[in-house]
């Protein structure tokens, strides 16, 4: 991971405060934050919800926080929640007029509120061809491997820019780290999304106290769940 900590130590060399959007059970997050903690005074993670407060996402917060004693979390609305809410969409409780926000708007809320210029993401262009040319549309005058990572103009920094899923995750097992949670059963997990299916299942496996609580907040999602088994049930009949 050197390229990662040289992205991460040049930062450090303009500020010892960053902020990192950090997906609590994500392998990209809990490897950037262990790179990151060394160089930093303060971390000040953001996590964003879908539903707040689930059993098996505190229990990443709560590890991350006793292992790095300058780390802190806080947890706000994923910019989904507000599209979702402004459509009531799933059933979760409808409010026309709610203002809708993007990522960016989120960081900047952030930086504002807690006085920190520099925000860091555990983006890699191996995610998605989105990602990709988003990580490859950088202008400043930099090396190519800053042209991946760092946008000093928006002072937002991605240390695992040009890493692999694998990369990141022998990492992780080289030290010794909390073993991500990866809910998708195919194909790369979409983290904790009420809308996927087999993030519900999931859930239904392993922790059913939180699917309770994403049915609350969600009602829809549990007839999502109910059409899904009727269909599987189907299949399994036809064999």
């Amino acid at each position: 991971m050197e390229k990662a900590i040289t992205v991460i130590r040049k930062i450090a060399a303009i500020t010892d405060k960053a902020v990192l959007f950090h997906s609590a059970t994500g392998k990209d997050s809990i490897a950037l934050l262990h790179l990151m903690h060394p160089y930093f005074k303060e971390i000040q993670c953001v996590y964003m919800y879908a539903v707040k407060d689930l059993d098996h996402v505190n229990k990443y917060i709560g590890w991350a926080q006793r292992r790095y004693k300058n780390v802190r979390f806080i947890q706000i609305p994923h910019m989904a929640v507000y599209a979702e809410t402004r459509l009531g969409f799933l059933g979760r409780k409808k409010n026309p007029d709610q203002k809708l926000y993007s990522l960016s708007d989120l960081t900047d809320i952030v930086r504002v509120r807690y006085n920190i210029e520099w925000a860091f993401f555990g983006f890699k262009m191996s995610d998605s061809f989105k990602r990709r040319l988003m990580l490859r549309n950088y202008t400043p005058d930099k090396g190519e491997y800053e042209l991946q990572a760092i946008n000093y103009k928006s002072k937002k920094a991605y240390p695992l820019s040009v890493y692999k899923n694998g990369d990141v995750l022998r990492y992780i097992e080289d030290n010794g780290l909390i073993r991500p949670e990866k809910y998708g059963l195919t194909g790369q997990s979409s983290g904790c999304d009420p809308t996927n299916v087999e993030y519900l299942l999931w859930l239904e496996q392993n922790s059913p106290k939180d699917l309770q609580r994403v049915y609350a907040e969600l009602p829809l999602a549990e007839r999502l769940m109910f059409n899904y088994k009727q269909k599987e049930n189907g299949k399994d009949k036809d064999k």
